[in-house]
């Protein structure tokens, strides 16, 4: 029996495994070369989005969320959502542009089909289609098919009322900038990570707000006149409680697209500039009381007779006759209130427009500031004409300050549009005495009682205030049938809270109105609305079994008396 041994293979195995051993040695090199390079391809992808920040994800990026903005209650005025954004890469684009830009044009018809189609074939690496896209409108063009299309989440300021208190806010553009109002103001706070949940809180009352705006609204629509102002102040703190300038603008939508342009962004209560006529008379007697030139409410001045003064005369627009002081301001005398400037004289007119802070733009925090026109020079006629607000131009702000002051005990404060606490209330500086602002605001409560601003009374809010209708400047003088007309109020009269002042450019004149154009029927009245809506608001309720004792000065009113002896 034959045995065959068979010798084991073994130089045959170890070949095998030496090539097993090289390839898997291989694919891990392979493998290791493409992770490499695909992390070259990432970090070139991070480089170009450093290099590249037209991209749609590199805007979005960058764009950090801006805090919110609030109300005095907490209502949120301001604040950032996500949103997206519509961009093309025009350079590999695979869809012919003469079939793509139809589509789009009929989707988004802010451009024209032309207008798309140079974009198509401009080969250029990233443009925007839309900024602020709505989900449904990027379902709708993500329908399209086109690759070339990038669709990227980026931050949206959003204000959730709308055009309320635009002028207040102002707007954040698409790099989310601030660009106008307290969003330009406090750019840096509110893009500031670290003050994530603590919002700016403004002094502005989103209830007093739209009562605000709704009156002037209404009025303006119904007077026809071009423009409408007015504003709501603490006469204690100068917090601004309401801020109007109409017409308006939706922040959403600033611009052009959205029907914002250069007057409707313009602010022009604290921006434009008008002589205000008739309400300067209340701070040319206060200040004749303070230096003495007044020293009886009983001293008497000639209006019967227009005053003439070199080539100038100075004529009321109805006949007159001597007035007491308080008579003075009932009628709106500018002949006997150019009699009392004349008395105080350049220097004391002068100081106490100085120190009401006539003589530089509104203190306010709001960068959109208009400056005064402050007389080159005070000759004696200057004097007596600025004394009846005629010859000096300020913002409708810096007449609401000088009024607070008016009312409040004499210290003028700045205006302010943040809440503020009651460490925080600036001292302020004394502009009148006490003994001046208590004679003013007997006074100004009798002008609502018994003269031109009898349709700013609101039933048991003791209102006080003063009607000043002027001329609008025109090309060579002044127009005689524009006028800018302002009441400047304060309630309770008592106890002054708060300063409402309305102001209407141009009015027509209307039916409510008698076709008349003058402040006492067409602003007082929406004063007066306003205040009666608000003041309970605001925490005043009405009391017919309150008001500011003016005994003393009833017997020098002949109107007043007459009223009385009617009862």
């Amino acid at each position: 029996m034959t045995s065959l041994a068979v010798a084991p293979a073994r130089p045959r195995e170890g070949a095998e495994r030496h090539q097993t051993l090289l390839v898997a040695h291989q694919r891990l090199m392979m493998l290791l070369l493409l992770f490499i390079f695909g992390s070259l391809v990432i970090v070139a992808r991070i480089i170009g989005f450093g290099l590249f920040a037209d991209d749609p994800g590199i805007i979005a990026a960058r764009i950090a969320a801006r805090g919110d903005i609030v109300d005095r209650n907490g209502q949120v005025l301001a604040q950032t959502i996500d949103a997206w954004s519509i961009g093309i890469h025009a350079n590999v684009l695979l869809t012919r542009p003469e079939d793509l830009a139809p589509k789009l044009a009929a989707l988004m018809p802010e451009r024209s089909e032309a207008e798309y189609l140079a974009i198509l074939k401009s080969k250029t690496r990233f443009t925007y289609l839309r900024r602020r896209a709505l989900p449904e409108l990027v379902a709708q063009v993500n329908a399209l098919g086109e690759p070339a299309i990038e669709f990227a989440r980026e931050p949206q300021r959003l204000y959730p009322q709308g055009s309320l208190a635009t002028h207040v806010l102002g707007y954040a553009d698409f790099e989310g900038r601030g660009a106008t109002g307290l969003e330009r103001v406090f750019d840096e706070r509110l893009r500031d990570p670290a003050m994530k949940g603590h919002p700016l809180q403004l002094a502005l009352d989103v209830r007093v707000q739209g009562v605000l705006e709704a009156e002037l609204a209404d009025a303006m629509t119904k007077q026809q006149a071009v423009g409408a102002t007015g504003l709501v102040m603490d006469v204690h703190t100068g917090e601004i409680i309401a801020m109007v300038s109409l017409p308006t603008y939706n922040p959403n939508l600033p611009s052009s697209a959205g029907g914002a342009n250069d007057d409707r962004r313009r602010n022009n209560l604290t921006q434009s500039v008008y002589e205000l006529g008739s309400t300067f008379k209340p701070l040319t007697v206060a200040n004749a009381i303070d230096s003495g030139t007044i020293m009886s409410m009983a001293t008497r001045y000639n209006a019967s007779a227009n005053l003439h003064v070199g080539g100038f005369t100075i004529h009321d627009d109805e006949p007159g006759r001597w007035y007491t002081v308080p008579e003075v301001l009932i009628h709106s005398s500018n002949i006997a209130t150019a009699q009392i400037a004349d008395q105080l004289g350049k220097d004391r007119m002068e100081g106490m427009f100085r120190r009401l802070h006539f003589d530089g733009p509104p203190d306010i925090e709001l960068k959109e500031r208009g400056h005064p026109i402050w007389p080159t020079f005070w000759a004696r006629t200057t004097v007596m004409t600025t004394g009846y607000g005629h010859g000096i131009a300020i913002t409708p702000l810096q007449l609401a300050t000088a009024y607070a002051a008016l009312v409040n005990g004499g210290v003028w404060r700045p205006a302010t549009l943040m809440k503020l606490s009651p460490d925080k209330v600036p001292q302020g500086s004394r502009v009148f005495s006490q003994a001046a602002s208590d004679r003013m605001r007997q006074l100004l409560r009798m002008v609502v009682q018994y003269g031109t601003g009898k349709f700013a009374n609101a039933d048991g809010l003791r209102v006080g205030g003063k009607t000043g209708t002027a001329e609008r400047p025109t090309h060579g003088g002044y127009s005689k049938t524009l006028q800018v007309t302002t009441f400047a109020a304060a309630f309770p009269m008592d106890a002054p809270k708060y300063v409402v002042l309305t102001m209407l450019d141009s009015p027509k004149g209307s039916a409510e109105s008698y076709g008349v154009r003058t402040a006492a029927y067409t602003s007082a009245p929406v004063a007066g609305k306003v205040i009666a809506r608000i003041g309970p608001m605001l925490g005043i309720r009405p009391d017919n079994g309150r008001d500011i004792d003016t005994s003393d000065l009833l017997p020098l009113v002949a109107k007043a008396q007459a009223a009385l002896a009617a009862q």
